[in-house]
């Protein structure tokens, strides 16, 4: 049982590493500061889009622990980085992609303070593309 403990907190410490930087990565496609606009502001569509990112990254984490986990801890570990970092980047691309496709500026629209429609054409993309790595995981 301590071995299983100590496995959960090292994949939870990951876990926690890999959805912080999925939201520097957000704030950084976003304009001001997310945070911000989140908890002062209290910005519905920024909310919606971050609580996105967060399942659909749990999601990829979850899938790459839970398919390689047979396959030892140190294995399983390398497969949560390096597919958790692929997510990231590949959401953060898919912003970008959706942000070309769509008039004014994605950032600008998930950040309003009123509700705006792009908040959950956003937060669908991000679970799609999750759903990709996962398939992609996935045995």
């Amino acid at each position: 049982m301590l071995a299983s403990i100590g496995y959960a907190v090292a994949y939870t410490g990951v876990g926690i590493v890999l959805l912080t930087l999925g939201f520097l990565v957000l704030d950084l496609l976003t304009p001001g500061k997310l945070g911000r606009h989140i908890h002062e502001e209290r910005s519905v569509n920024a909310g919606i889009v971050l609580a996105a990112g967060f399942l659909a990254q749990g999601l990829v984490i979850f899938s790459a622990i839970w398919t390689n986990a047979t396959s030892g801890f140190g294995d399983a570990l390398l497969y949560t980085v390096v597919f958790g970092l692929l997510g990231v980047v590949l959401q953060a691309i898919a912003f970008l992609v959706l942000d070309l496709l769509t008039p004014g500026k994605l950032g600008q629209h998930v950040t309003e303070v009123t509700f705006h429609p792009a908040s959950l054409v956003l937060a669908a993309v991000q679970l799609a593309v999750s759903g990709i790595v996962v398939a992609s995981i996935w045995p």
